[in-house]
């Protein structure tokens, strides 16, 4: 087997340096010198590689990928969970651009991003840093960090290719997935981030995908990737993730990360030595490290500082963006001037902020909830109480005491609870929803006295609500909201910030009502993804699981009104949305627009729904704006598997309006030729409905076997047509050897020529 040849984009100086190389040289850019760096060779620097979405992790000291050791100071911008619910990509492109500075200041020439992996299941430990579990977000927002990182010479690393949805066992679970699932759900945000955006490098993931180590799978690093979607870059592993380094090389795996102090170089130039590894392979894979290198190469260094504040203005703006308005009974915010608040919980004054693991930032400052609320409403108006210990599993009755004792005396009460990093970080998954014992207590004797009350949620992925929700009277969802979230809450609380995220993964009732609920984490080194495309929203509208509050929900202090929807059908498969959008409130605010399509039924089960197209956008009061939404055929499509290729199934489709996945506000009925008259190819396997169906083989077929029949025997076949639907699921290679049928097999095969010669419509 030979290696595919490099890309004739590369630099013809690299492909010559590389290839004068010895052969030793050539194996030694393959592995990291060390935790973070590149060997360097002859000709080729070394470069430096390091964490992460939402900071710049550079560790000047000892090494690790835990989050163990300390790292330089750096920006802790709002995490993937909170920038997904931004629904920004103007934003997420800000973001990249201010951590593609920070990079270039701290000696960085490849940021490990975006992680692009679905939210597949609301345990999933590391769901604090992924976007959404709607891939058509996540590869928006995807390819714009990307846009904004790589705008300022960095390069970026898109993970953890593929099907990486969860921590336990993630070295070596095996996630079992169908091909249509995957193309569906788990490949669309790597593919658009790749097609789009051409990152400098893809991350493979830890896990096996049926049965394959990502590492080592040729299918998904090179067929799919580098074939299917025309990715010139690199290939890294995840730091860790190579068993077996010559298996990885062959199915494209450049660069393993971290080094292995020469065992896995000594074994490629063993497999060279010995006959069983090409060295094209070799060739192609140090071509495409040096070509990393020389892409990411700052000429001279970079030293220059960056502005500290700035990017603090522009982490909490992109934190105010994000955080979620989910309930607001009778105005309860924004809090009026001379409103006495009570803020109580730990977490006001010792903010959650990230997650745990290779993503943890050194924040070159942190923004206090507390301090920020007194900032905007006066000393003399803020009191404070922590409610519970943030260490603590057990509501203190002295804590509690002195909680609802302030609350009772306050015109508003502000309950800041959630999740602890502890109790969610990469390397483990989450074992429920449910807030810690002491919150929800906090949170049911506030409620219980207060006048009015409004919880504040920290947490990275989502939380249940129950049993308090009905009993408060409004809620922010916080997330993680990276250094600056302390500010942003003070700004949307006191109106100085209109709300305006959306969310961007649905909040259940209970974890039973998930889809995947009862696949996950799985057993025996395997995960099956059973729920199929039916993912996240998907799953409620489609199976009518109420929620408690749906994807895409988000409430604002302005009121947005839509009108004048239509739709143009310019050709057979895609097709042009247009409406207009109107603050129709007192004062400004961002609205985004959501645009779903659901499918008429087909050869597959479609979700009742799906999100095909959206955006953000800000108007004053009074302002209107016309919008329009190009809908391309993948918005109507599924893949066929048979086929392997996208279909798109004839007839009515519904393009619909929503404030949510759940809320559809208007709705637009437009008829697609889509693949009429388009059959699946024919094949010995296939069964005798598809034969006798098949518009071209199906008529010459009858007339083949009823040709040398009496007029007799023909009346009988014909009476006994209805017959055949008892052999309708038989392949046809098998009912043509039935006793009274015998279709010679040469005639079978020249008709499966004809229909490849004069296809269908």
């Amino acid at each position: 087997m030979i290696a595919p040849a490099p890309s004739s984009e590369k630099n013809e100086v690299v492909t010559k340096v590389v290839k004068d190389l010895r052969l030793e040289d050539k194996t030694a850019l393959l592995s990291g010198r060390d935790f973070w760096s590149t060997a360097e060779v002859n000709g080729v620097p070394s470069m430096v590689l390091t964490d992460g979405p939402h900071g710049v992790r550079r560790q000047a000291g000892e090494a690790d990928n835990l989050g163990i050791h300390g790292s330089l100071p750096a920006t802790c911008f709002p995490p993937g969970t909170a920038l997904g619910s931004s629904w920004d990509q103007e934003l997420a492109e800000e973001v990249g651009q201010a951590l593609g500075r920070e990079a270039r200041h701290l000696g960085v020439n490849v940021l490990l991003g975006p992680a692009v992996n679905i939210k597949r299941s609301p345990l999933c430990g590391r769901n604090f840093e992924y976007f959404s579990e709607d891939p058509l977000i996540s590869g928006v927002l995807g390819a714009a960090w990307v846009r904004g990182v790589q705008s300022q010479g960095v390069g970026t690393s898109v993970k953890h290719f593929a099907a990486n949805n969860q921590e336990t066992d993630r070295m070596r679970i095996s996630s079992d997935v169908d091909e249509r699932t995957l193309r569906e759900i788990y490949f669309p945000a790597f593919e658009r981030v790749v097609q789009e955006s051409k990152p400098t490098a893809v991350m493979c993931s830890y896990n096996r995908i049926n049965g394959t180590y990502a590492s080592e799978n040729t299918w998904l690093l090179t067929d799919v990737l580098r074939k299917e979607w025309g990715f010139t870059g690199a290939v890294l592993s995840d730091w860790g993730a190579v068993s077996n380094r010559v298996a990885a090389l062959k199915a494209g795996l450049d660069l393993e990360m971290p080094g292995s102090d020469g065992t896995t170089t000594a074994e490629i130039i063993s497999a060279v030595k010995d006959g069983s590894l090409d060295t094209s392979f070799v060739d192609a894979s140090a071509i495409r490290v040096a070509a990393l290198q020389q892409l990411t190469a700052f000429e001279g260094g970079d030293t220059s500082a960056f502005d500290v504040d700035a990017h603090h203005a522009l982490a909490r703006r992109a934190a105010g963006g994000s955080i979620v308005l989910l309930r607001n009974e009778n105005g309860t915010l924004p809090l009026q001037p001379g409103t006495r608040v009570a803020v109580l919980g730990e977490f006001a004054e010792k903010p959650r902020y990230q997650g745990g693991g290779s993503s943890h930032i050194n924040p070159t400052r942190i923004d206090i909830p507390l301090e920020e609320l007194r900032k905007n409403l006066g000393e003399d108006h803020v009191h404070y109480a922590p409610g519970y210990g943030v260490t603590g599993t057990e509501a203190s009755s002295l804590l509690l005491e002195e909680a609802t004792d302030l609350a009772r005396r306050a015109d508003v009460s502000i309950v800041f609870v959630g999740l602890d990093e502890k109790e969610e970080s990469e390397g483990f998954d989450r074992t429920n929803l449910d807030l810690p014992a002491d919150h929800v207590a906090l949170i049911e004797a506030v409620a219980a006295v207060s006048n009015r009350t409004v919880v504040v949620l920290s947490n990275g992925g989502v939380v249940t609500l129950e049993p308090w929700h009905d009993d408060v009277d409004a809620i922010l969802e916080g997330w993680a909201l990276g250094q600056a979230g302390g500010g942003a809450l003070a700004d949307v609380l006191t109106g100085r910030t209109n709300p305006s995220g959306r969310l961007a993964e649905t909040i259940p009732f209970r974890l039973n009502d998930t889809a995947s609920f009862i696949n996950f984490p799985g057993e025996a080194g395997h995960v099956r993804y059973g729920e199929g495309a039916l993912v996240g929203y998907r799953y409620h509208e489609t199976v009518d699981v109420p929620a408690r509050y749906p994807f895409g929900h988000g409430l604002s202090y302005t009121t947005f009104t839509y009108s004048d929807l239509s739709v143009d059908v310019p050709g057979t498969d895609h097709a042009t949305v247009h409406l207009t959008v109107t603050n129709a409130g007192d004062r400004a605010g961002a609205d985004v627009v959501q645009i779903y399509v659901a499918a008429p039924k087909g050869p597959v089960r479609k979700p009742l729904r799906e999100l095909r197209a959206f955006q953000k956008v800000t108007l004053e009061p009074g302002e209107s704006r016309t919008l329009a939404f190009e809908l391309d055929r993948r918005a109507f499509a599924h893949y066929d598997i048979t086929d392997s290729r996208w279909a798109v199934t004839p007839g009515e489709y519904s393009i619909e309006l929503g404030r949510s996945s759940h809320d559809i506000a208007a709705r637009s009925a437009i008829s697609l030729e889509g693949d009429a008259g388009r059959t699946a190819p024919l094949s010995l396997t296939s069964t005798v409905e598809e034969w006798f169906t098949h518009p071209v083989a199906g008529p010459l077929l009858i007339e083949g076997m009823t040709a040398s029949m009496t007029e007799e025997q023909r009346e009988a076949a014909e009476a006994m047509q209805d017959g055949l639907k008892m052999v309708y699921s038989m392949p046809m290679d098998q009912f043509a050897k039935f006793p009274g049928v015998t279709i010679p097999q040469e005639a079978l095969e020249q008709l499966i020529h004809a229909t490849r010669e004069a296809p269908v419509g």
